[in-house]
Parts: C-alpha cells; sequence; structure tokens
C-alpha cells in the first residue's frame, strides 16, 4: 500500500513547508510508491478558520484520509487530534517538500511527540 502524506505548504504547487501548521495556505496530498516515487500529488487550499473557513485545521487533514502528515511543529489540539487517530505526525527537516518526500521514504524523519508551547490552544 502506497502511503499517503499530508503536509502543509504555502504555495499552490506544493514546494515549500508552511511554518504555521494551522495557517498554511494550502495542504499537498502526495502518494508515494513503495519505492518512494511520487505517483499523485494534489494540492487543496486550506478551508479552516485562520484562513477565513471554518473549522480546524487538523478536522480538515484528517477529511482527506492521511497516513502521515509532516510539519515544522503544531499546537497540542491538533497533534492529539491526529494521535487519537494513531496518524503520526513527523517534524519537518527542511522547507522543500521534495526534500520532506525524499527524508520520509528514508526513515529520518522524527516522531513530534509533544505540540507547540506557542500554540493559541494548549
Amino acid at each position: 500500500m502506497s502511503p499517503r502524506l499530508v503536509i502543509p505548504v504555502d504555495d499552490p504547487e506544493g514546494v515549500r513547508l508552511a511554518q504555521h501548521f494551522g495557517r498554511a495556505s494550502y495542504f499537498a496530498i502526495i502518494e508515494l510508491s513503495d519505492e518512494g516515487q511520487v505517483v499523485n500529488k494534489e494540492v487543496q487550499p486550506n478551508r479552516g478558520e485562520h484562513t477565513g473557513g471554518r473549522g480546524h485545521a487538523h478536522s480538515i487533514i484528517l477529511e482527506l484520509n492521511p497516513d502521515v502528515v509532516i510539519v515544522a511543529g503544531m499546537g497540542p489540539r491538533g497533534l492529539a487530534g491526529f494521535q487519537n487517530r494513531s496518524i503520526p505526525v513527523l517534524r519537518a527537516n527542511s522547507d522543500s517538500v521534495d526534500h520532506l518526500v525524499k527524508a520520509f521514504h528514508r526513515g529520518v524523519l522524527v516522531e513530534l511527540t509533544e505540540g507547540c508551547i506557542d500554540a493559541h490552544y494548549k
């Protein structure tokens, strides 16, 4: 089964990681082959409350059925939402989505275990 990654991004092409999870302009949804090749990539706008929509970013991402989420950081509530569904949240080690996909396939990304202390909702 090919993994489905969701990464918050700032650009409609989905090449640059967003530094603030909930305020990301878009979410890149990337499906990989067993060999780590991108077999499908789409970018969807963030419809969450931080971008003028409704709902929380983590709830919107859960609707995208991710196997893994890769972020720069995340607040405790969002992290708990993924943990409650047994979806790993991995800490990004680069701003480049291409680099993150390769790092994920190599297994070098570390799981995020605590939410950011400066998050709005603790």
